[in-house]
């Protein structure tokens, strides 16, 4: 019926509401998992399996309303004797009397821990036994309302600047304050709801005081010490930083051209990158010989919290979208993927202005200063990578529904096997049992008093073709499970199959 080619065409037409004429929600599902842009298709079933009729429909209805498709209510309440009333004349009132959490919500010093008073890096304790340091935080769009304004591709996406800001604090609390390199290996997804628990590792010194930093996270839903952690970025921190020096007194820089902007940030969410309030920091930008001239500033809500940082990650995000898509001509969709010779002195600067010097295909350097022309960073090295929207889903790890996720449930193995001698094997194959069962051709050759287990080993050689064998295989038992049922005899029985080489382990 070439559906996927129905859905697909229907997207690049502006479609982006799907309604289901159907006993299930089959199709709805599908639809989702075949379009480019997921999150901008609604797909609506009418009915539902296991649901009434009558609600399922009504639930579809109120949906599409919501989505502005015009519903009949008229039509609708017919009959019922409901009518329509007039709204209060009084404003809505929007306050909110609900207190609002932060990130300093835990007594860390009652934890055994010592509070480090960062917006990301809440505490921090160091191993008994060494020199090794390990700092705690916890990231939430609750705690971190403005993360939610760093959506890539429809994700909500950690900033690779708020990595570095951890690295530069941290290695600041043990006096390595230059980030001599690092590398982001993995984007960091903000979940929709809960949090994610963030550690940074630093290792002990060598010989010249550098440590080894690693920065790793995991969802706070995944409680338990086994959980597993993924690793986010890695590099290394060094004891002696230069000053910062290179100021920025003339501006706007003399022999530069202004860019005009204009609609930069709507036309960057049609290229993936949907950047909300609290990013939107981008306000001048020139263009000079090998360089470019970026004017950025926080947004009124971010400037109470600056102090908090030794640089905002929304600030100095919105300085490297001069180098994204679309704002100074046809650049490639890249993002931070290694800092390299950073040194960060922090002055809780609220606004920016930014030089960045071209020095590769996939390098840039930085020259950071606050709005007054001040010192404030400099970054010897920035290499650029693309991110692909592939990368992005497997980290957040979406499905068609959110509710659901893959685990596995340990078996125990018993203590002792129940072989009681009322055991038998179909085929050749014992199972190394020998004498303990009793081997039959094929299971019409059972007797008439049926063993209490028969077990059908299934088994294939190396060289069999994977395809057709599991075709077979499955042929094979499927006929013996239809017989099995089938007979009486067999109803005191029990029927196991046997797989080898089924699932690497």
């Amino acid at each position: 019926v070439r559906f996927a080619q129905a859905v697909r065409t229907l997207e690049t037409q502006g479609t982006t509401t799907l309604v289901e004429i159907g006993p299930d929600a089959v199709l709805s599902a599908l639809a989702t998992t075949i379009v480019e842009n997921p999150d901008a298709l609604v797909a609506v079933p009418a009915l539902r399996a296991r649901q009434p009729e009558p609600r399922a429909l009504i639930n579809a209805l109120g949906l599409l309303h919501t989505r502005g498709i015009p519903v009949d209510w008229q039509a609708f309440y017919a009959g019922t004797g409901a009518s329509r009333v007039d709204l209060p004349t009084y404003a809505f009132r929007r306050d909110s009397y609900w207190l609002n959490p932060t990130a300093d919500s835990t007594d860390a010093s009652g934890l055994g821990l010592v509070p480090t008073g960062h917006p990301l890096l809440g505490a921090a304790v160091q191993h008994a036994e060494g020199q090794e340091n390990l700092f705690t935080g916890r990231l939430s769009l609750a705690t971190h309302p403005w993360l939610a304004d760093h959506v890539l591709y429809g994700v909500v996406v950690f900033p690779g600047t708020g990595l570095l800001e951890m690295a530069v604090r941290a290695g600041e609390e043990v006096g390595c304050p230059q980030v001599a390199e690092l590398t982001l290996s993995a984007p960091l997804v903000v979940p929709e709801r809960g949090g994610a628990q963030v550690q940074v590792v630093l290792g002990t010194p060598d010989s010249g005081g550098r440590r080894k930093i690693d920065v790793y996270s995991r969802p706070e839903a995944d409680t338990g010490l086994e959980r597993p952690w993924t690793a986010h970025a890695t590099g290394w921190l060094e004891t002696e930083a230069h000053d910062v020096s290179d100021s920025l007194d003339v501006w706007p820089p003399a022999e530069s051209t202004e860019v005009v902007l204009g609609d930069t940030y709507p036309g960057l969410a049609e290229r993936g990158y949907q950047y909300g309030p609290a990013f939107q920091g981008l306000r001048r930008l020139w263009r000079g010989d090998g360089e470019f001239y970026a004017e950025v500033a926080l947004a009124e809500e971010q400037r109470a919290e600056a102090s908090g940082f030794a640089l905002h990650p929304a600030l100095l995000d919105a300085a490297l979208h001069a180098l994204l898509p679309g704002v100074l001509g046809d650049a490639p969709d890249r993002l931070p993927f290694t800092w390299s010779d950073v040194i960060l002195r922090a002055n809780s600067a609220a606004a920016l202005r930014v030089r960045i010097t071209t020095t590769g295909s996939e390098t840039v350097a930085l020259t950071v200063a606050d709005d007054t022309g001040e010192p404030v960073a400099s970054i010897g090295a920035l290499t650029l990578r693309p991110l692909s929207k592939d990368a992005l889903r497997a980290a957040d790890g979406s499905t068609p529904d959110r509710l659901l996720r893959i685990d596995w449930s340990p078996v125990r193995e018993p203590d002792t096997p129940p072989l009681d001698g009322a055991w038998a094997v179909i085929g050749e194959d014992t199972l190394g049992l020998g004498d303990l069962v009793q081997a039959y051709p094929h299971v019409d050759a059972l007797p008439d008093e049926a063993p209490t287990t028969v077990v059908i080993p299934l088994l294939a050689s190396s060289g069999d073709d994977v395809a057709s064998a599991a075709h077979a295989a499955l042929s094979d038992v499927l006929g013996v499970v239809r017989g099995w049922l089938a007979e009486e005899r067999f109803e005191g029985s029990r029927l196991v199959v046997v797989t080898r080489g089924a699932v690497a382990v």
